[in-house]
């Protein structure tokens, strides 16, 4: 196998926070490898560090020469100045150059001059080397997919979202050999991150991401690289296998703990009684002991998130929704929409970009006015809702002073207090990090300091719009074991299949034009029922299809008005063998598309398939001339 990226003991530190020290690792073609840690712990610098956008202080980075690179960052930085055409043509270079080298050099064929036939040559074989010949296809192609339409927009007019997917289509037009993901699910909706596991699961693609989707992590990824501690551990095998490996870790960490403290207790007692003169054999035993304190000490840094507090009590009405209607021009968000909504549901948002899932919970928490129709809630309802955008921090303020501001002092559900230190302290901030400016925090651990924002508030009615983007997956893990025991009501709108699955028991499917259609069950049950649904359609079509083609065949005219020729005879049995054929390619080609990723291939399929229609309908009109002439 080649190897495309070696690391060896690089180090990175700000100030006198030390991020990492001595990591080394290497990819090889065809490793599709996860970078997992907690927030704050340099995930995103690593990546940084990588692409050469910043350098270790220690350490060597090295890449196979002639490599092509795509990076994906966290957060995309364009010229907000440019159109979306312009950001193309600026971005690739080197591609664009190689397209116009070429074109000159077909204008100037004209000329039999060797040095332009050599010209035209190695304008040619540069077009090969950057895969430039489909380059307008590929691209309009991949913008249509990550539904980025309008070329002459400008960079400004888009949102945070927007931006991340124009970002990630440029990466993938580029057809790298080593992909780097910083998040690449976050702003997808789940058909958009459905494509891109099946895209980036084909053999030919080496990618590096780091993700807190566990299902794209867990059917994409045969590697896992885990940051801990200041240390990273190889896994190989995908998530699932990294839990088992990391849950195993721990528990011999915590049974070394043990056994050291045991011993800890003897040597104490001859550190105690230890002679005044000390040996060269005493001192190396009271080296040992501190060696040995220190391992009994070791308690495990990944520490629990304690997210159980007090709310009001709900009453017997919270909310409804009566004949409610809300739409941006043609965009029909909501239309008549009606819903009672009743003690303890917990119900997920899904549905494609631009539906308007997020319009929703603005219309429930009064954010925004219905067109139409009453939004009623009852009294003793107290909204906590976490939005998409965040909670816009003054970066001057220190982390506890955010907290403070909300409230000094938490009530718990079990009847005691927290102050705000340590309600912070149990969200993973430690004292010294209290003391910090917000902007000295990484993207997620200010979504994770947001998240405690919304909770302090002591809500019993929690909506979430996409909670999960940038948060590592102990804070996930964590907020999951909340949400499953969290008595209020809950709405969610996520992409995270997984936490999704683990959080709501069902869903309101946002289909486009106003359609909300329910469903009990978690995400994948509702995958499972639409698949199933849509497998027997088409068994049904196909069979009812071949029993119409089947009758038109085998029926005899009750009128005829001639004979078919001895030509057209031949014709007429010739076009029922046709049309079988065709059938069989089609129903071939039709499950064969449900499989494809790579976005070349499922255009070819696609486009045959429509070759096929008009092909048969032209056949079957023929073929119902000549069965009229018996």
């Amino acid at each position: 196998m080649t190897n495309l990226l070696s690391v060896d003991s690089i180090s990175k530190s700000f100030g006198d926070k030390a991020l990492f020290e001595n990591l080394s690792f290497g990819l090889q073609q065809g490793d599709k490898s996860a970078l997992i840690a907690a927030n704050g712990t340099g995930k995103t610098t690593l990546m940084r560090l990588l692409t050469g956008k910043d350098t270790p202080d220690t350490g060597i980075i090295t890449y196979a020469d002639g490599i092509r690179i795509g990076f994906l960052e966290q957060q995309p930085d364009f010229d907000p100045n440019l159109s979306i055409e312009e950001l193309i043509n600026s971005g690739h270079t080197e591609l664009m150059q190689a397209i116009r080298n070429y074109e000159a050099a077909v204008q100037q064929q004209a000329s039999s001059s060797a040095e332009t036939a050599k010209s035209l040559e190695n304008a040619s074989a540069e077009m090969d080397r950057l895969q430039a010949w489909n380059y307008d296809q590929r691209m309009k192609q991949l913008l249509t997919m990550f539904e980025i339409t309008d070329l002459n927009q400008r960079i400004d007019s888009l949102s945070g979202g927007q931006r991340k997917r124009l970002a990630l289509a440029l990466v993938l037009l580029d057809e790298p050999e080593l992909l780097l993901l910083d998040e690449p699910t976050n702003h997808l909706d789940i058909g958009m991150i459905e494509w891109l596991e099946r895209y980036l699961s084909q053999a030919n693609i080496t990618l590096l991401m780091v993700t807190h989707d566990r299902y794209f992590l867990d059917r994409v990824c045969n590697n896992i690289l885990e940051m801990y501690q200041g240390e990273m551990f190889h896994h190989k095998g995908n998530y699932g296998y990294y839990l088992r490996k990391s849950e195993e870790r721990e528990e011999n960490l915590r049974i070394a703990a043990e056994k050291a403290g045991q011993l800890l207790k003897h040597e104490q007692q001859w550190m105690r009684r230890q002679p005044k003169a000390r040996t060269t054999k005493s001192k190396s035993r009271i080296d040992a002991f501190y060696e040995l304190k220190e391992r009994a000490n070791q308690k495990r840094s990944q520490q629990q998130l304690q997210l159980e507090v007090s709310m009001q009590r709900l009453g017997g009405k919270i909310l409804e929704m009566k004949q409610v209607s809300k739409s941006y021009g043609d965009n029909i968000i909501l239309d008549e929409f009606d819903y009672l909504f009743t003690k303890g549901e917990r119900i997920g948002v899904i549905g494609k970009n631009g539906v308007g899932k997020s319009s929703f919970l603005n219309l429930i928490t009064g954010k925004e006015k219905a067109d139409k129709g009453e939004v009623i809630s009852g009294d003793t309802v107290v909204y906590g809702y976490y939005t998409q955008e965040g909670f816009r921090f003054s970066s001057e303020k220190k982390v506890i002073e955010v907290v403070k501001d909300i409230a000094e002092v938490l009530p718990m559900g079990d009847g005691r207090s927290l102050t705000a230190s340590q309600l912070l302290s149990w969200f993973l901030f430690p004292p010294k990090m209290q003391q910090q400016q917000v902007s000295l925090l990484s993207g997620g651990e200010q979504r994770r300091l947001y998240l405690l924002t919304v909770l302090v508030r002591n809500p019993n009615f929690l909506i979430l719009d996409e909670p999960t983007n940038d948060l590592d997956l102990l804070t996930l893990q964590t907020l999951e074991a909340f949400l499953q025991q969290y008595k209020g009501c809950l709405i969610v709108v996520s992409h995270d299949r997984y936490f999704m699955d683990q959080v709501v028991d069902q869903l309101f499917v946002f289909e486009g034009e106003g359609v909300i259609r329910g469903f009990v069950g978690n995400y994948s049950e509702y995958k499972s029922r639409i698949e199933e649904t849509q497998r027997i359609e088409k068994e049904e079509q196909a069979s009812q299809l071949s029993q119409q083609k089947k009758e038109q065949r085998n029926a005899t005219p009750k009128q005829l008005r001639k004979k078919r020729s001895y030509k057209e005879e031949k014709e007429f049995e010739k076009l029922a063998g046709e049309l079988e054929k065709l059938e069989n390619e089609k129903g071939q080609l039709t499950e064969k598309l449900s499989t494809l990723s790579d976005y070349q291939d499922i255009e070819t399929a696609a486009k045959r398939i429509e070759e096929i229609n008009l092909t048969i309908d032209e056949k079957e009109m023929r073929w119902l001339e000549l069965d009229e002439l018996g």
